[in-house]
């Protein structure tokens, strides 16, 4: 049946009350946004959830939509609008797509209808230009650059990364909790992400927020020189899983490159696609593309020296 109706249809998910995990990250020796205080002094008036955080929201409608296949070769591609803070409620919501069509798009919004985030979700990687490829490609060339000066597009991490997440392993001073300590919380459970008998797969997967903590773990061994100490937020995410989906306790070989840089009046940003791929290095499993926002005003005599 042919429907006659052009109007768009959509999935709604429930309000949930993502919780805040990074009040103790540290990064370049210093407390990052996501600290009250630290929020506080910059401008913000509490310190913000991570925005990957909110990913967890679109697994429920994505599966609705595209099934097992979401967790095998879905990408969720995000804009971040606006921060949310610990106490404060958020939704998704997915336009259903036209049969066969493999991208759509998605967004959540906090209880009163602020928007959080803007993005697009998809499945395989032939499924046209995802939002942060239209973002990418409408980006402007610096300037001129103070922070991220020695930065240039095309620069690669010094060396391969070997990772893995277990289920109680601490991820670190960026990540200071283990993948337990978030399951413990997170706004959509599954057993998919705790028992590996239940798991298509056979093993434990790795949630889509979590593959964020596991690709930025291991990510001060690229050495990207980046002028500090500055305090920075991410500002656009795009997580795409090619052949998954990633697996608690495996391990895994990541490799990082500068793939854009670009200022505005409050920040200027260096974008690193890191590629995850099994432990040989021979086999790309997913990728995640991040833009990392760094604030002018948090670098000392800033000002000054532009």
């Amino acid at each position: 049946m042919t429907a006659s109706s052009q109007t768009p249809i959509s999935l709604c998910g429930p309000l949930r009350q993502p919780r805040q995990m990074l009040a103790d990250q540290e990064y370049g020796g210093h407390s990052s946004i996501h600290d009250d205080a630290m929020a506080e002094k910059l401008g913000f008036r509490a310190g913000p959830i991570e925005g990957p955080t909110h990913f967890s929201l679109f697994a429920p409608l994505l599966e609705n939509i595209w099934g097992q296949d979401w967790f095998e070769r879905g990408c969720l591609s995000a804009h971040y609008l606006n921060m949310v803070v610990e106490g404060e409620a958020v939704r998704a919501f997915a336009d259903i797509p036209a049969l066969g069509a493999r991208s759509t798009r998605v967004w959540a919004e906090k209880a009163d209808g602020t928007p959080v985030l803007e993005a697009t979700a998809s499945i395989g990687t032939d499924a046209g230009p995802s939002l942060l490829d239209q973002r990418m490609a409408a980006l402007r060339p610096p300037a001129k650059l103070l922070i991220l000066e020695d930065l240039y597009v095309g620069m690669t991490g010094k060396a391969d990364e070997c990772v893995r997440m277990d289920p109680d392993q601490h991820m670190g001073a960026l990540y200071p909790f283990s993948l337990n300590d978030k399951l413990a919380v997170i706004t959509e459970p599954s057993d998919w992400y705790t028992d590996g008998s239940k798991s298509p797969w056979g093993q434990a997967i790795i949630p889509l927020e979590m593959i964020s903590v596991l690709a930025e773990y291991s990510s001060h061994q690229a050495g990207f020189p980046v002028k500090g100490p500055a305090v920075g937020l991410f500002a656009d995410q795009e997580i795409r899983l090619i052949d998954g989906p990633l697996l608690v306790g495996q391990d895994y070989l990541i490799r990082r490159e500068i793939a854009a840089l670009a200022e505005s009046r409050r920040t200027e940003s260096y974008w690193v696609r890191t590629k995850i791929y099994t432990a040989d290095g021979t086999r790309q499993v997913a990728e995640m593309l991040l833009n990392h926002a760094t604030l002018k005003h948090s670098y000392a005599g800033y000002t000054e020296a532009v």
